[in-house]
């Protein structure tokens, strides 16, 4: 099998190596510290199988996001108001100490989860500025079923 050849390290070499990963800590660190957002905006997107929530700046940049089925519920528990409302819970220890304060909310979609997230928002601090319903409408639906022939 042959002989392992066994490198030592100098002084120098590990000390320039601690260093860079002392530097590449740091500026993870300083990349996950984000700066403190006053206003923002809160999508809800509920359909009859989950719950999306994903809070943003005001330019658009997502600050933090969850759903019920990131927290553990699975199958017919996810589209629960009871889920929705740990989805706001989760969502609010996410942005606590960064996010914004002052949020309009867009909800989409028809699941049971969408007036529970709106009141779970109210009732963990959030300051709700306005609420748009951001619901896809059908204008004239799909086309009609072919005319059976017997």
């Amino acid at each position: 099998m042959g002989k392992k050849k066994v490198t030592t390290q100098s002084g120098e070499s590990s000390l320039k190596e601690g260093a860079a990963v002392d530097a590449a800590v740091a500026k993870s660190a300083s990349a996950k510290k984000s700066r403190r957002v006053q206003d923002g905006k809160v999508f809800i997107n509920a359909t009859y199988n989950n719950t999306v929530v994903t809070v943003t700046d005001a330019k658009g940049n997502v600050l933090a996001w969850a759903s019920a089925g990131s927290l553990g519920f699975a199958g017919p528990k996810k589209a629960t108001p009871f889920a929705a409302s740990k989805v706001i819970s989760a969502i609010t220890e996410k942005v606590q100490n960064t996010g914004p304060k002052d949020i309009a909310v867009v909800v989409k979609g028809i699941g049971s989860g969408r007036d529970s997230a709106i009141r779970s928002l109210i009732n963990n601090g959030f300051n709700v500025t306005s609420i748009k319903d951001a619901t896809p409408v059908p204008h004239n639906g799909p086309r009609p079923v072919k005319v059976r022939r017997v």
